[in-house]
């Protein structure tokens, strides 16, 4: 049952996630930390965090390794099989619909429409993260004078590496050895 699960709330997430990896990344969160408890938000962006890491598509890689999670190998085939599923479908009728309308200008005006929607849901799993590195809490926080110093010299020198386009990996490597050396512990 628990397979069936995985592939149809991955199904589901991909039907409706429009902007690819990091706008999947709020629906997966609601999914497996939010609604079935599957995974606490500290092991949810550790997944976020590794998937980045991995050769391959983000959403992809975060479906397989929360399906390994949750119920091991099978449970990776199917969180993986329900995300990619409506996508090859979707991709296949959109491609036909682009080649043969792309020129008409309400194509260009739902396109248009999605973007402000796709970067909502890049920001809301945006500040879910800052809120969990810099102030160590999923929620809120109630007094904002308790943050983590630590966090936030990474995350900006983090900010910083990325605008002057050092890749991914580099930083992440370089965080996480900066995170060791700071003894930063999280929760």
């Amino acid at each position: 049952m628990i397979y069936l699960i995985l592939f149809l709330e991955f199904a589901k997430i991909s039907l409706i996630c429009v902007g690819g990896g990091y706008a999947s990344m709020p629906l997966i969160q609601a999914v497996v930390v939010d609604n079935y408890h599957w995974l606490t938000l500290p092991e949810f962006i550790d997944i976020f965090t590794i998937s980045q890491m991995t050769p391959g598509p983000i959403g992809i890689n975060a479906a397989t390794f929360a399906g390994t999670k949750v119920a091991g190998l099978p449970g990776a085939v199917a969180a993986t099989m329900g995300f990619v599923t409506p996508s090859l479908f979707l991709c296949i009728i959109l491609a036909k619909i682009m080649f043969k309308y792309g020129d008409l200008g309400s194509i260009h005006g739902i396109l248009n429409g999605l973007r402000p929607a796709v970067m909502a849901l890049i920001a809301a799993a945006c500040v879910s993260f800052v809120l969990l590195a810099v102030w160590n809490v999923e929620d809120v926080p109630t007094d904002w004078s308790t943050f983590d110093a630590k966090g936030v010299v990474i995350l900006l020198l983090a900010l910083a590496a990325a605008q002057k386009k050092v890749g991914v990996i580099k930083i992440l490597i370089s965080c996480g050895i900066l995170g060791l050396a700071l003894g930063i512990n999280g929760f």
